[in-house]
C-alpha cells in the first residue's frame, strides 16, 4: 500500500519483490512417510573417495611426498656420542674402581654351613658316634617245643585235658517225645467228657429274649411354641425428675427439724471419715548430663573455663 511519503511497503522494507510461496499447490505428505533427506536421493552426490588407512605408502599422508624435518644436516653416530660421554666421566675418577674382597656366598642346601661366619658346629654333626660292638644275647630256655595247629580239629593243644567222647543218637528228640506221650496216656483215666446235647450256635435260639416285661415307652413332651412374640404393654419410662420411671410412687415428704450437732460428736474418732494416705508423688529429675555440666561448670569458673575441656 502506498504511504504518505509516496513509497510502497516493499520499497520501505528494502526488498525488490515479495517472497514466493513454494509449497502452494503441493500434495500433502505425512511426516511418517517423508524421507529424512530428500536431496540425498536425487541427482549426483559428492564422492570423497573413501577413508585412508595408515601405511608405509604415501597415500596414507596428506602431503604428496615425504618431507624431512632436517634437510642437509650431518650424520651423527649415537654410539660414538655415548663413548665420548663415558670417556669424559672416566677422567673424573681419582683411582681404580672399588672391588670387594670376595662376593657373597650362597648356601648350597639345608643344614650347610657354607657362607657362615662361624663355620660348622661339631655338636650338630651328622656323623655317628663310636659305639661298642653289639653282642647278641643268648637264646631263651625251651622247656617243650611249641604245639602246632590252630585248635580246630587238633587234639591236645589246649591247657586243660581233652573232653571225652559222648555218643549222641540221631533221633533222640523224636524218641524222647514218644516216651513223654506214652507216659501221658498212661496217666489219663477214662474217656474225654462229652455233652450229650444237640449242638447249637447259642445257648438259646433267640439270644435277645427277655423274661421280664419291658417298661413303657417314654413319650417326649412337645413344647408349645408361641405364635406371636411377647410385647410389653408400654415402653420403658425415663426418669425426668418426677420419678415417673420407678415402680413405686414418689415417697411422701417428711419434715426433719434443724438440729445443731454437738461438738463432742464431731470430734469423736468413730464419726471421722477414713482417708487413705496418698502414694509416692513424682518430682522432676535432672539428667546425668546436666548434673555433670553443673559440677564441672559453676559460678566460680564459668569465665575461665573453655569449651575444649568438656
Amino acid at each position: 500500500m502506498p504511504v504518505e511519503g509516496g513509497k510502497t511497503d516493499m520499497e520501505r522494507i528494502g526488498l525488490f519483490s515479495e517472497m514466493e510461496y513454494v509449497t502452494v499447490g503441493d500434495k500433502y505428505v505425512s511426516s511418517f512417510n517423508r524421507p529424512f533427506n530428500e536431496a540425498a536421493s536425487k541427482n549426483k552426490q559428492m564422492l570423497p573417495g573413501g577413508s585412508k588407512e595408515m601405511s608405509n605408502l604415501q597415500a596414507g599422508y596428506f602431503d604428496p611426498h615425504f618431507v624431512r624435518i632436517f634437510e642437509g644436516e650431518g650424520y651423527v653416530s649415537l654410539n660414538q656420542v655415548r663413548r665420548r660421554h663415558m670417556m669424559e666421566e672416566a677422567k673424573k675418577n681419582l683411582g681404580k674402581a672399588f672391588l670387594p674382597s670376595s662376593g657373597d656366598k650362597k648356601p648350597c642346601g639345608l643344614g650347610s654351613y657354607y657362607g657362615t661366619l662361624g663355620g660348622p658346629v661339631p655338636f650338630f654333626s651328622a656323623q655317628s658316634k663310636p659305639r661298642e660292638k653289639y653282642e647278641a644275647p643268648g637264646k631263651n630256655l625251651y622247656t617243650n617245643p611249641g604245639k602246632k595247629g590252630t585248635g580246630y580239629g587238633y587234639a591236645n593243644i589246649t591247657i586243660g585235658k581233652q573232653f571225652s567222647h559222648s555218643a549222641d543218637f540221631y533221633d533222640a528228640p523224636k524218641l524222647n517225645y514218644k516216651k513223654e506221650n506214652e507216659e501221658h496216656h498212661r496217666l489219663v483215666k477214662g474217656t474225654p467228657f462229652k455233652l450229650n446235647l444237640y449242638p447249637r450256635e447259642y445257648f438259646d435260639i433267640n439270644p435277645y429274649s427277655f423274661e421280664k416285661s419291658l417298661p413303657p415307652i417314654k413319650k417326649t413332651e412337645k413344647k408349645e411354641l408361641l405364635a406371636h412374640p411377647f410385647k410389653p404393654s408400654s415402653p420403658g419410662k425415663k426418669a425426668g425428675g418426677m420419678k415417673a420411671g420407678t415402680f413405686d410412687p414418689y415417697p411422701s415428704h417428711s419434715a426433719d427439724p434443724y438440729v445443731v450437732k454437738l461438738g463432742n460428736q464431731i470430734s469423736s474418732k468413730g464419726a471421722k471419715i477414713f482417708h487413705p494416705p496418698s502414694g509416692p508423688k513424682s518430682r522432676p529429675i535432672e539428667s546425668i548430663m546436666t548434673l555433670n555440666v553443673k559440677r564441672a561448670l559453676n559460678m566460680k569458673n564459668y569465665k575461665t573455663a573453655s569449651v575444649q575441656s568438656y
